[in-house]
């Protein structure tokens, strides 16, 4: 007798896949957003919880997908990559960090010796969410640990369980910049169960901070000391406002020791694209490169070639940063007169700030979730809840601001931007939130 809850793989939860009652932060969301919708249908949501960008891909790069798709050049499997895109990408890192990635095609001399190229140092992927997917298959073996951060981007960790390995997470505090505790980290490091991966995402989602160059260099000598590879999830790197971007690379030895995931989602407005790449040691980059020769047959090369149009001008991601930077100035500006401690983030477009405890007419809130279903509910204020550790909410600054033609333009409308602000702080002021 045939009884598919009996075929369910146990990394999915076996008979009890599909059973699960919890509702999660995000379905709640969801469900407080349609009551708002059903009881005020004439006013809009503030949504301040979407991590995903407004605005669309700079016209350089449709004009030039445009062209691409008539080409017969890309009527087949891209498997592993275009050596063009591997090239852009090695000369868009060297620029960012100022190392020194081969921007040649790789080659063999006469004598058998061989000259590594781009095509050594990178490989694309079908996202960021793709290749940390991936690279565990790569690496981690049955009792294996990968060590990540809380809060933080789940993927690498889920399919490091569905190899039937460990998954150890390291707070983030505020009090130590929502930066890892190295000396937590090693003492892991030193235990009876090997840790392969640490991965760690700067700019960080969801708190804004990036890390130090001091941090890299600390985990680097780390890393060679303990024999594990870096993972730096870096779907953010390029929206910074304070500094510049920092990456294990530009550490001695760091290169070797490491793997860094790059997406052109969120730098240039590329989320539905699906193109991002990873670069690093290369032996780790063949074994993620026969991984995912098995797993997929690579992203279409018409977007490989149209991502070479952003790759090549970093002054769209300079317009990009500037509109985040100008609306996250402005929740700063309003959420401070309303009592959140808001600051500038380092980077993302994420604020990251702790949340409200209650309203001045006595209503508690017990923790972030809370408080944000409040604001929801009350007054279409759609935030992110973060109560991994500590109670902190996120808001976004990728809102819609309701111009259309804004949309169309990296560096977006001022005065569009400032009306959404503007009816953000009406609502807060209505909220009479309290902070204990």
């Amino acid at each position: 007798m045939f009884d598919v809850e009996k075929l369910y793989a146990d990394r999915i939860g076996g008979e009890k896949f599909g059973k699960d009652t919890t509702v999660y932060k995000f379905a709640k969301i969801k469900r407080a957003k349609q009551a708002f919708a059903k009881a005020h249908p004439d006013i809009s949501i503030i949504d301040l919880g979407v991590g995903e960008h407004d605005g669309i891909a700079p016209e350089e790069v449709r004009e030039r997908l445009k062209i691409e798709v008539d080409s017969l050049a890309n009527r087949g499997y891209a498997d592993n990559g275009i050596l063009e895109f591997q090239q852009a990408a090695a000369a868009y890192l060297n620029n960012m960090f100022g190392i020194d990635i081969p921007t040649n095609e790789s080659s063999v001399m006469e004598d058998g010796k061989k000259i590594l190229g781009a095509d050594d140092y990178i490989i694309h992927g079908i996202g960021s969410k793709g290749i940390l997917s991936l690279l565990p298959l790569t690496i981690v073996n049955p009792g294996d640990t990968t060590i990540m951060t809380s809060p933080g981007y789940p993927v690498l960790g889920t399919h490091t369980k569905y190899l039937d390995g460990k998954v150890v997470k390291l707070p983030l505090k505020e009090e130590n910049g929502f930066l890892p505790d190295l000396k937590e980290l090693e003492e892991h490091a030193k235990g009876e169960s090997k840790v392969k991966i640490v991965c760690v995402n700067y700019p960080n989602n969801p708190t804004g901070a990036d890390a130090p160059l001091v941090f890299w260099e600390d985990l680097v000598k780390l890393a060679h000391e303990h024999n594990f590879v870096i993972v730096h999830d870096a779907a953010y790197s390029g929206l910074k406002y304070t500094g510049k971007p920092t990456s294990p690379f530009q550490v001695d030895g760091g290169l070797e020791c490491s793997l860094g995931a790059y997406s052109l989602s969120k730098a240039f407005n590329m989320i539905g694209y699906r193109i991002a790449f990873v670069a690093g040691n290369p032996r780790l980059i063949a074994a993620y490169g026969n991984v995912k020769d098995n797993s997929d047959s690579g992203q279409a090369k018409m977007i490989q070639r149209a991502s070479i149009a952003a790759l090549e001008n970093p002054e769209f991601t300079e317009k990009i940063t500037h509109k985040y930077k100008r609306r996250l100035e402005y929740l700063v500006e309003v959420l401070s007169k309303h009592g959140f401690d808001a600051k500038m983030p380092d980077g993302t477009f994420f604020l990251y700030t702790k949340a409200p405890t209650g309203t001045k007419d006595g209503k508690v809130f017990s923790n972030a979730e809370e408080a944000s279903q409040h604001m929801l509910l009350e007054q279409g204020i759609s935030v992110v809840p973060w109560d991994d550790v500590g109670n902190y909410i996120r808001f976004s600054a990728t809102f819609e601001n309701g111009n259309p033609r804004s949309q169309m333009h990296l560096i977006g409308c001022r005065s569009s931007d400032r009306e959404i602000i503007n009816e953000l702080d009406k609502r807060l002021e209505k909220l009479q939130l309290r902070f204990d």
